[in-house]
């Protein structure tokens, strides 16, 4: 039987039971990020609003989760400290869709997308598969057991 552990937005989870769903839902602008150790089936993933913390860094202390860089972290540290090897983690994403809300010329979704890519670059890590722009918001769900990576847009069903 598969428990789905589902993710807010601003917020992260972690798991290695190999019949754990992680999901998130309603991915506009904002990223969902996947991290999966293959060789330990350990998992995690974050759905970040905006790109950098230092934008508010007040609201960073109270809610980390809710930017890249200080999510990534968090994210990345809990998953090593429970056996997952930085080196070995794939990467997947999807979001940063140009929505219609918020203002004109803002464009987080792809300052959000930005931001990772520099991230990773950083950590030595690289994106395995994305499925990030575009208009439409996504669910995404990462499966524990293999690792494999499901993107629902617009009732179309893509794996990463």
């Amino acid at each position: 039987m598969k428990a789905r552990i589902i993710v807010g937005v601003s917020d992260a989870r972690v798991s290695n039971k190999q019949t754990d769903v992680i999901a998130t839902y309603s991915l506009g602008s904002c990223i969902g990020v996947c991290l999966y150790d293959p060789a330990t089936h350990i998992g995690g993933m974050l759905h970040y609003q905006l790109p950098d913390s230092k934008q508010d860094p007040e609201r960073a202390k109270t809610k980390p989760l809710m930017f890249a860089d200080t999510g990534m972290k968090i994210l990345v540290e809990k998953l090593v400290s429970m056996g997952a090897v930085k080196k070995r983690m794939q990467v997947k994403i999807a979001g940063g869709a140009a929505m219609d809300t918020g203002p004109k010329g803002f464009d987080i979704g792809k300052r959000n997308h930005l931001a990772l890519r520099k991230i990773m670059w950083k950590n030595g890590m690289f994106i395995d598969a994305e499925d990030v722009g575009g208009k439409s918001p996504r669910n995404l769900y990462m499966n524990i057991g293999n690792g494999a990576i499901t993107v629902r847009s617009n009732s179309l069903e893509k794996t990463l």
